[in-house]
């Protein structure tokens, strides 16, 4: 316990001396914008230099050039302390993830440590059930944590037992198939993107897909026809389910899956993924992913409502952007084509509880984490790229935290918060089960938007920031437009629902603004509403018969009049 507790102190002060050493480089860029703008002061005094050279004034001449004269070694000395900063950054940032490193590796054991009692295992046990099975081991050298290698000794176990007693047939069923009478389980690990990757497989029977399908119908697990259109991917999921490792009527696919959940289970406890391939008579091969480490995890940091978050990368499937028009919306669900499957549209604020997304753009940024049913693409404000973090426990007093596995500092020296991602899935899922998800888009049946946008056209300054006063203080969004031509530029790039236009403008008065609204194929339906400031029956009917729905002089107006002659149009401030 004692070597553990110093163990992490001391990752904590290495971890603390790389995050310092990154914090150089700021400083490096601030003195590259300091030489920068040397460089200009020293050009305008070389300017200034020999503009007074023309003069006959010979003390200004032997001013300035005393003055260029002085430029050259403060110029000199920039350039050598720059250089020397930028080496000792260097030297700093070397030396500071080497001794990283070096703690990391003091934690560190041989693969061939966890496991080397397995080939026996399986010899002493294929012999008991009357087979013929041999064990290869491939990267016995691969460097494990020595917390995680205790973990996963278990699953493993687990792992080969199930591959000999429910994969494995006995050498004459073998030979009669056409394979060798010895079965082979092949164990491999190795260290791939960082990762420690290992994968069991074997060339026995390997499980027959229709009969899980079967199963899965027979316990009512799914309906009937959506089991019917599982993929194998899909239905290999339910193996992991403790639903079937019921020992009450064991067959086949019972007996193969017996214990997946609890292997499941350990694995994801680790941070690790598992995924397991079949294909009937051939052979059963299973992917276990973990992190090298629990004490450094790699992670995808992400921007959530203005905060930092990470989340460890072996649990990211991909990170994509989702265009707006991609996205659909059923039972008020949202979700995309992925790969030919429907993948489901979760806001990370609203999860979080942080509020509302912001779900601007034209493409939203997206995380898609989980597997097999319980997989979502979960929609971040911005992805901010990948770090290396040393992992800081949580102070027990806060209990465990909903959906937050533990905490970090960025490179920058920021706090971050590292998102449980397993716990991060069931909070969707109660999500989902009480309706409770928010929408993240337009849906593509109709465009919603929560606040009305009004768009208010006047070359006067003064009556347009009062209109803008007037309607912001009713919830309105209101941008604003200095004269015809600029308000026709702003109202085809924009949605709005109502534009306020001025008659006497400069460039386009308002009467011609209404008329290429009202014949724009786009904009036709939208309400316009003149103001005119100057009481003229002919303005009156050119704008009508141009197409406004509202009409309001000076003399009839005033604060409430506006407000009433908006809201008879448009209704209130939000949809």
């Amino acid at each position: 316990m004692k070597h553990a507790q110093n163990f992490d102190k001391l990752l904590s002060l290495a971890s603390e001396s790389r995050i310092n050493a990154h914090q150089m480089h700021p400083f490096v860029q601030d003195l590259q914008r300091f030489k920068r703008n040397q460089s200009s002061l020293f050009s305008v005094i070389e300017q200034l230099h020999e503009a007074i050279s023309n003069s006959d004034d010979p003390v200004l001449k032997e001013k300035s050039l005393l003055a260029l004269q002085k430029t050259h070694p403060l110029k000199q000395f920039v350039l050598e302390h720059i250089a020397d900063i930028e080496a000792y950054e260097r030297r700093l940032l070397g030396v500071s993830q080497s001794m990283v490193d070096e703690v990391l590796t003091m934690r560190m054991r041989p693969f061939r440590d966890g496991v080397q009692h397995f080939p026996r295992m399986v010899r002493d046990l294929s012999r008991n059930l009357g087979k013929d099975v041999q064990l290869h081991i491939i990267g016995e050298d691969t460097l494990v944590d020595r917390d995680i290698l205790a973990k996963i000794e278990s699953p493993l176990n687990h792992m080969l037992r199930n591959a000999i007693d429910h994969g494995m047939d006995s050498a004459a069923d073998r030979i009669a198939m056409g394979k060798p009478g010895t079965g082979t389980i092949v164990l491999e690990a190795r260290h791939r993107a960082g990762m420690l990757s290992i994968e069991i497989s074997d060339d026995g029977k390997g499980v027959n897909i229709e009969k899980i399908r079967a199963r899965v119908i027979e316990r009512k697990m799914a309906p009937s026809q959506m089991a019917t259109s599982m993929s194998q991917a899909e239905l290999l999921e339910f193996l992991f389910l403790p639903a079937f490792s019921l020992k009450d009527n064991i067959t086949e696919i019972s007996g193969r899956g017996v214990g997946l959940d609890i292997v499941h289970e350990t694995i994801r406890s680790q941070n690790g993924t598992v995924r397991i391939e079949s294909e009937f008579g051939v052979g059963f091969r299973t992917y276990i992913t973990l992190p090298l480490t629990q004490s450094i995890v790699r992670a995808l940091v992400v921007d959530v409502k203005g905060e930092a978050y990470a989340v460890p990368i072996v649990q990211v499937e991909r990170v994509l952007k989702v265009p707006q028009n991609a996205i659909h919306t059923l039972e008020n669900k949202q979700f995309f084509d992925f790969g030919g499957e429907h993948l489901g549209l979760v806001s990370a604020s609203q999860v979080l509880e942080l509020g509302d997304t912001n779900a601007e753009g034209a493409e939203l940024p997206v995380v898609v984490i989980g597997a097999g049913a319980r997989r979502y693409a979960l929609v971040v404000d911005a992805i901010l790229g990948e770090q290396s973090l040393a992992v800081q426990a949580i102070d027990p007093i806060f209990g465990k935290m909903r959906d937050i596995s533990a905490a970090a500092l960025l490179d920058n020296g920021d706090p971050v918060l590292i998102l449980d991602v397993p716990d991060l899935l069931l909070s969707i899922d109660k999500l989902l089960h009480e309706g409770g998800l928010h929408q993240l888009a337009k849906s593509d049946a109709a465009e919603r938007r929560k606040t009305k946008r009004i768009l208010v056209v006047d070359d006067s300054l003064t009556v347009r920031e009062m209109e803008r006063k007037l309607l912001s203080s009713r919830g309105f969004l209101v941008d604003i437009a200095i004269d015809g031509i600029d308000g026709w530029n702003v109202v085809r790039s924009g949605e709005y629902d109502l534009v306020i236009t001025d008659v006497d403008m400069p460039r386009m008065d308002g009467i011609e603004l209404v008329t290429l609204i009202k014949k724009d194929i786009h904009l036709h339906k939208l309400p316009v509403m003149i103001v005119s400031y100057k009481d003229r029956p002919e303005d009156r009917a050119r704008g009508l018969s141009a197409g406004a729905d509202y009409y309001l002089t000076k003399g009839s107006f005033h604060d409430e009049t506006l407000l009433d002659a908006v809201s008879d149009l448009i209704g209130d401030a939000r949809r």
